[in-house]
């Protein structure tokens, strides 16, 4: 029996392809679009034209990177000084045009990683060493400053600026030119510049599926956390007493405990 053929991948003849780049089936590079030596791209990925792919970066399977997009560009960090740095971009991602990827820095575990099924939106910026989970939306011309984690599933709305180590959680939401600079815990909806807190994503949550008892248990959560006039240290013990309540999700309790602990920059109030 003859063995099936590779399928091809279409390169423009225009694009600069560096012959140690690893490219997998199916891979569609469009015009103008440069591909340096440290480059890995999986399997039905598309790249638009006039594209920059640096670095030592690792693409996955089945992204769609639409046009005017440099990925994989050093940090802009002072102390970097040409170390092989990494970026990490996961599968079935789409990453519109303008936007900005750095690799890590070696302060910061030499790593920036985004998971799958991303829909990031144009003139977004994903600097050194921030972490990206899976199913986000990272809407036009939101900033992502060094160390920032973005937890699954959030929605950041257009114009938002995160501030370095910052952290967002699961399921949260920023809304439209929202200022982050301290945490915002899962689940919760963070508005303002500068951000505060005003209620949880429940309308992300019901299209994920989420109960209308489980949306209840995490409100419960939120208003402890918000409502009572409790210390943070005083809210997480609440937080824990729930425990066994009708109602309450041990995941969720997990969640957001898990979450609070390791606050170190406080959290969005």
């Amino acid at each position: 029996m003859a063995l099936l053929a590779p399928i091809m991948s279409n390169i423009h003849p225009t694009a600069i392809v560096d012959p140690q780049a690893r490219l997998g089936e199916r891979v569609s590079i469009g015009p103008y679009t440069l591909v340096g030596p440290h480059v890995t791209i999986g399997d039905g990925t598309s790249i638009g034209a006039h594209c920059v792919i640096d670095g030592h970066t690792v693409i996955g399977r089945d992204n769609r990177i639409f046009q005017f997009n440099s990925i994989g560009a050093i940090p802009q960090d002072k102390k970097y000084n040409n170390e092989p740095c990494e970026l990490s971009i996961g599968d079935r991602n789409t990453i519109r045009e303008f936007c900005t990827f750095n690799i890590g820095s070696p302060g910061g575990g030499g790593l920036t990683r985004m998971g799958h099924d991303n829909w990031i939106m144009a003139y977004v910026h994903v600097a050194h060493d921030c972490m990206v989970g899976n199913n986000t939306i990272i809407a036009n011309a939101t900033q992502l400053g060094g160390h920032v984690h973005v937890g699954d599933s959030v929605v950041l709305g257009g114009l938002t600026g995160v501030h370095q180590f910052v952290r967002v959680g699961a399921h949260a939401m920023a809304g439209f030119q929202t200022r982050l600079s301290q945490d915002v815990p899962p689940f919760v909806n963070a508005v303002g510049n500068p951000a505060q807190a005003q209620g949880i994503n429940a309308e992300g949550l019901r299209r994920r599926g989420y109960s209308d008892e489980r949306i209840a248990a995490i409100k419960r959560m939120y208003r402890v956390l918000y409502r009572q006039g409790l210390s943070l240290a005083d809210s997480k013990a609440a937080l824990q007493a729930m425990r066994g309540e009708a109602g309450s999700n041990e995941a969720d309790l997990d969640l957001m405990l898990s979450f609070l602990d390791s606050a170190e920059r406080g959290i969005v109030r």
